[in-house]
């Protein structure tokens, strides 16, 4: 079966997953062997069942077109991305270590403004950030968490490191694809996890579900709990129905809801019913027409003066978006060291600035070596490989960055780690990122061991975004 891995070459100057400089790493060995022996036929049948299962199931996300939503079944490669036990704490350290800080940061820049006055982040930068919201200033949040639910991306360079690329604080996305593609890994292969001592993940909605009871402003031993979402046509609506659907909780839109007395109540068949907390999936400038944008159908008007008044909890809380504009994610290693006094455990991708002269010429004089975000665009949307672009595209974006600097930043072209990925009934190599999630509550930050896996399923491509024509793979944590 060896001619299943004829194809596996080894990309220069990249982190191989699977293969070490003395052949395959110990944490692969076992699913390594699996492969070789298992038939290619069986191999071919297995991933044809993935495929039904995802399909059937309904696994789908929305990508957003010449202003049209397509319904696409979420690509799944079916040989799991490996994590040691010994990475994993490190990362589960990292990830705590920077959780505390922006949580501390969301707070300060909120109320007493230290971090601006001690010139540790530029003010500017924060008042210019369109997700930072006046109308939460000074306003008390419960228990002082502001990030409740954060999806962090992370990625390895050529030497194994891994770096935070990405903070995502106001409604990260991918936990459900992380919970199916554990639950199609199960059906697919029954033996290999229990064989490898993988940690679980199905758990996560449990924890999230006890964080969120745990937030209720009344004393009453059934809050209710509410899944606030768009609707059916946004791209993570499947998520919103999973989520709700595990943890037995009410999958609400905005016109489900109503204010009375600067509560939040739930239409039902019976009469209102009292809402105690709000895990809401829609963004700031939809949540309350009262506050934000006025003509939102989406959200529920005054919805923030029963949070003002702290009769109503919003998981994540209202005001968030300002700590995860990627202009603010520069900052995050100086928060650390201001907030904790304590060196960051993960450290950033090197990131330029395009409001600062200097960093904005070095940028555009270099642009075909950089990647080049918008800084509140996500799903990468807006985004330029500039290795990849051509003279055309590179002009064409260059006069974009002139416009408004403010709004990009830049990072050098990072190689990403490739993984085993099974394409063309054959093993080949595709560069993949990581997204762990962490839910923090009042017993601390908790992070689910395993995560969502993106892939970039082209040959040579980096980039992994769905959206992009990625996938996604489960991702195993080994127990040491």
């Amino acid at each position: 079966m060896d001619a299943l891995f004829d194809h596996y070459a080894i990309t220069p100057n990249t982190w191989d997953e699977m293969y070490g400089p003395e052949g395959i790493r110990e944490a692969y060995r076992r699913v390594h062997a699996f492969l070789r022996q298992i038939p290619r036929e069986e191999l071919a049948r297995k991933e044809e069942l993935a495929r039904r299962l995802f399909m059937s199931q309904g696994i789908t996300f929305t990508v957003y077109s010449s202003g049209e939503g397509i319904e696409k079944i979420f690509p799944f490669d079916i040989i799991p991305r490996i994590v040691t036990g010994a990475e994993w704490e490190l990362i589960e350290r990292g990830i705590r270590q920077r959780l505390k800080a922006l949580n501390i940061f969301l707070k300060d820049i909120y109320h007493d403004q230290f971090i601006l006055k001690d010139g540790i982040v530029p003010t500017q930068l924060i008042y210019s950030c369109p997700h930072f919201l006046r109308d939460i200033h000074r306003l008390p949040v419960p228990y002082d968490i502001y990030v409740h639910i954060a999806g962090i991306d992370l990625i390895r360079d050529a030497d194994g490191s891994f770096f935070i690329l990405e903070d995502n604080l106001r409604t990260p996305s991918g936990v459900s694809y992380m919970i199916e593609n554990r639950e199609i890994t199960k059906r697919i292969f029954p033996d290999l996890i229990p064989q490898n001592n993988v940690r679980p993940v199905t758990h996560y909605p449990t924890i999230l579900h006890r964080n969120l009871v745990s937030l209720s402003p009344r004393q009453t031993a059934n809050p209710t709990v509410v899944l606030l979402t768009p609707g059916m046509y946004n791209s993570a609506y499947f998520e919103h129905t999973t989520l709700a659907r595990l943890m037995g909780v009410e999958l609400v839109e905005g016109r489900d809801l109503v204010v009375e007395n600067h509560r939040v109540y739930m239409k039902t068949t019976g009469g209102l019913q009292q809402v105690d907390v709000i895990y809401r999936r829609v963004d700031d400038d939809f949540l309350d027409p009262l506050v934000f944008n006025p003509e939102s159908m989406l959200g529920v008007s005054g919805i923030l003066s029963a949070y003002r008044k702290g009769n109503v909890a919003i998981v994540n809380a209202p005001g968030n978006g300002v700590a995860d504009d990627k202009a603010v994610y520069v900052y995050v290693p100086d928060m650390i060291r201001y907030y904790l006094n304590e060196e960051p455990i993960l450290k950033n991708v090197p990131t330029y600035q395009l409001a600062k002269p200097d960093e904005y010429d070095y940028v555009l004089k270099n642009l075909n070596k950089m990647v080049v975000k918008k800084t509140n665009e996500s799903g990468g949307y807006g985004m330029l490989m500039g290795h990849s672009a051509s003279e055309e595209e590179l002009m064409a974006y260059a006069k974009e960055i002139q416009k408004e600097p403010r709004l990009f930043i830049a990072q050098p072209v990072v190689s990403l780690s490739a993984a085993p990925c099974y394409l063309n009934d054959s093993v080949q190599p595709r560069r993949v990122d990581l997204r762990p999630f962490a839910l923090c509550g009042p017993d601390g930050v908790e992070i689910v061991p395993g995560g969502l896996t993106r892939v970039a399923l082209r040959e040579g491509s980096l980039v992994v975004n769905s959206s992009q024509g990625g996938g996604s793979k489960d991702t195993w944590v080994l127990m040491d």
